[in-house]
């Protein structure tokens, strides 16, 4: 038995398609946003989460909803999942940004933005507070934000930073598993929008026997 914890990033906003830095904004799902949560919401159901946590912002919160409408959970709210902070670049275009901060924007550090090793932090040590509170082989959702999420996996896999561009970003509505094993957490999906299928190998102990 092991605990695993599915990190579900938000539907699609209106700054999602305008490609604008959208960081701790508070922007809601737009239309589309609004059907791939549902859609996210009628697969993920059947896998029967015990518990689903949600970003203090409403693009998160609403994607979590339309999950715990179905399922029948309430959804707690965790601050430290939300987006990464973008400083000065909030609400601007990555042509605007390019333009205005070329030297930053080449090392995708925002003015006033987070560090990307602070959101790692704070986003792996709220997924290990709540991966405490369920069974030992119970699921729990996690409804955050692409740059929260990515790093946050990063650091609860132990990558070394210089290797976390390595993981790739995350679709709206799309998910990343996380499966607890003896020698810590590791990756068994990855920007899916497929329920995960068990895996069958004889490639390392922890993978599901045939």
């Amino acid at each position: 038995m092991s605990r695993r914890v599915l990190c579900l990033r938000h539907g699609q906003t209106l700054w999602n398609v305008e490609r604008r830095f959208q960081g701790h904004t508070d922007i809601p799902l737009d239309e589309t946003g609004m059907a791939q949560a549902a859609r996210a919401a009628s697969m993920l159901t059947t896998l029967r989460p015990e518990l689903i946590v949600s970003s203090n912002l409403q693009r998160a919160a609403a994607t979590a909803q339309a999950l715990a409408q179905l399922t029948g959970l309430d959804v707690a709210v965790d601050e430290d999942l939300r987006e990464r902070g973008g400083g000065e670049w909030e609400g601007l275009t990555r042509e605007e940004i390019a333009a205005g901060w070329p030297r930053e924007f080449a090392a995708w550090e925002a003015p006033g933005g987070e560090d990307v090793g602070d959101v790692a932090k704070r986003v792996s040590a709220a997924v290990r507070r709540w991966a405490e509170q369920i069974s030992p082989d119970g699921l729990l959702v996690v409804v955050s934000h692409g740059a929260a999420i990515r790093l946050g996996i990063a650091m609860l896999m132990g990558l070394p930073q210089q290797h976390w561009p390595a993981l790739g970003s995350l679709g709206n509505c799309s998910w990343s598993v996380l499966e607890e094993g003896r020698k810590g957490w590791r990756l068994l999906e990855h920007n899916a929008g497929t329920l995960p299928e068990p895996v069958q190998s004889d490639d390392d102990p922890d993978a599901t026997p045939a």
